[in-house]
């Protein structure tokens, strides 16, 4: 299994490594969409999962899912947008774009543990 963490905050990158390679996850890292969309190109696996933070320069989360939704080999990774956008409206806008789920900041490794499990990727 691969995860792809996209967040411009190292800090935040570490903790969501620490989580998913505890679920058995080998790690990539990108600090914005940008890195994350080159990382994705040039890597040989299309990650099984990416979570992704909304806030970050260069390119944001939600451009980022929308650019991977445009390619095909990309197009059905499975994609967790993981931040602080609480109002409802911008989470119908990161799921219309193509995230499959939505983790709001600050998270516990249960909740991203059960979110995993809810997308198929992990045993309950």
């Amino acid at each position: 299994m691969l995860a792809l963490v996209v967040d411009d905050s190292g800090t935040m990158r570490r903790i969501l490594r620490r989580i998913v390679s505890g679920l058995g996850f080998a790690v990539y890292e990108a600090g914005n969409g940008q890195e994350a969309l080159d990382l994705l190109m040039e890597i040989p696996s299309v990650p099984d999962v990416a979570l992704v933070d909304w806030n970050m320069p260069v390119m944001d989360g939600l451009e980022l899912i929308r650019h991977v939704r445009k390619i095909p080999p990309l197009r059905d990774m499975c994609m967790m947008m993981v931040t602080t956008e609480s109002e409802h409206s911008q989470m119908v806008r990161a799921l219309a774009a193509g995230a499959h789920e939505y983790v709001l900041k600050p998270f516990t490794p249960e909740i991203i543990k059960e979110k995993l499990a809810y997308l198929g990727l992990i045993s309950p």
